[in-house]
């Protein structure tokens, strides 16, 4: 698997360089020079097969000779060892679980995966490698459990302070040994500006060996393609053959899974890129111009993304060409009062709980619906996260029906540990020479 920059199409680097480096000098994203085509037949069939199977033959065509085929096969039965399962609300209308794995979020997916393929990589007697990631919530809780105990590993979380969960910051905060976590006094993208300047400056780079567990890392997105297929096997079992999927987008490194997914050949009919008010992208597929803002708070933390980093390399599949890539994705903005509204209607169509996320993703669905009233398509919302993260969101009589899992209960007695920083990135910088 050879890769290339989306700043400079004629670079070359392996699929190894790529996950290591996590993002080009020139501050482009990785992406692959070629998207093979999945088999027709194992599409045609693709019912028939298990969700580590479908795994396997996803990343096994993308990656080609990069790990051989018994060890990857280890590592993808290791990463992906918790189930995506669709459940039917009512006869077109499905919710794809994604939060069964350890830290209760769709991102368990690519951490899992990637800290495996870094793992695996990594030689005895090699420099330490120093993973740095900001999260708006869940990634830096799966990314913790992820690379937790990973020898040779070691990783510094930077979150927004006052802007994360209670459960989120225990996520990130009480896990110890090879994890840190920083708090900051900004917004995501402030985070995620201090992890970028990181990754651009000389003097660190030439200290540490520095890598990404963002979205921005090219072995995060690969994995997330994997649900989407087993989606489709799973739907394809009840007799469906139109699909859409409607994902709650941010950084948008999800959506970016799906529609490499579907550029490898997965049949969906279309997507739709649910936003609450960090709305850069329905205005961008609205007007043709891309305006990025700061970020603005919302229930849905994990989206409050003003510059959407992955939306690069979504553009860079559609080759540039925004009319092509409208006839596969629309997008919608909804608020917070519409947020709750669309939690108290799931509650009381399908007695089902859903976290604000995977609420603005059903209000989508809704709207889609609406303006396309002749689509018979199975609709498939994902629900990105447990709601037991969000308490302080719901209704009394709602939140009463949420089971807490065991990790979390045991999480409740752990001291909190994280450094505070500014949004000033010598500051950062000189927190991570003074910890090395």
């Amino acid at each position: 698997m050879k890769l290339y920059s989306t700043n400079n199409t004629a670079l070359r680097v392996s699929f190894k360089e790529a996950v290591f480096n996590s993002m080009p000098q020139d501050k482009g994203l990785y992406m692959p020079v070629e998207i093979p085509q999945l088999d027709a037949e194992f599409i045609q069939n693709i019912e028939q097969y298990s969700l580590p199977e479908i795994a396997y033959k996803v990343a096994s065509v993308l990656l080609k000779d990069e790990i051989p085929a018994r060890d990857l096969k280890a590592l993808i039965d290791d990463a992906i060892n918790f189930e995506a399962p669709v459940v039917k609300l009512d006869e077109k209308t499905f919710v794809l679980e994604l939060f069964h794995g350890p830290s209760l979020a769709f991102k368990d997916f690519g951490a899992r995966f990637m800290s495996r393929v870094m793992a695996y990589f990594l030689k005895d007697g090699e420099q330490l490698l120093d993973v740095l990631v900001a999260t708006s919530g869940d990634t830096g809780g799966a990314v913790a459990l992820g690379f937790l105990g990973v020898p040779n590993t070691r990783v510094t979380i930077l979150y927004p302070e006052g802007r994360v969960s209670p459960i989120q910051e225990l996520q990130l905060t009480t896990n110890g040994q090879n994890i840190r976590a920083i708090e900051v006094k900004g917004t995501f993208d402030d985070c995620q500006t201090l992890v970028k300047q990181a990754f651009a400056d000389d003097e660190l780079n030439a200290r540490f060996r520095l890598t990404s567990a963002n979205s921005i890392n090219i072995s995060r997105l690969i994995p997330q393609t994997f649900y989407y297929f087993n989606t489709y096997a799973q739907l394809k079992k009840q007799g469906f053959s139109d699909v859409l999927f409607s994902v709650p987008s941010g950084n948008f490194g999800n959506i970016g899974a799906g529609l490499l997914a579907y550029k490898l050949g997965l049949p969906v009919k279309q997507f739709i890129a649910a936003t609450n008010m960090n709305d850069t992208v329905p205005r961008f597929l609205e007007s043709g111009v891309y305006e990025t803002k700061p970020s603005v708070q919302t229930y849905a933390n994990a989206m409050d993304v003003g510059a959407p980093s992955n939306w690069i390399r979504i553009m860079d599949l559609f080759n540039q060409d925004l009319e092509a890539l409208k006839k596969v994705v629309t997008s919608y903005r909804f608020t917070d009062d519409e947020t709750l509204a669309g939690i108290k209607e799931i509650d009381q169509k399908y007695n089902y709980v859903a976290c604000p996320h995977t609420a603005i993703a059903y209000l989508a669905v809704e709207q889609f619906r609406k303006e396309n009233p002749q689509d018979n398509s199975a609709a498939v919302f994902l629900s990105t996260a447990h709601a037991c993260k969000f308490p302080d969101i719901f209704p009394a009589h709602i939140g009463a029906k949420i089971e807490i899992p065991e990790q979390v209960k045991a999480l409740e007695s752990k001291p909190k540990h994280a450094g505070q920083l500014g949004i000033d990135f010598n500051a950062f910088k000189e927190y991570l020479l003074s910890k090395a």
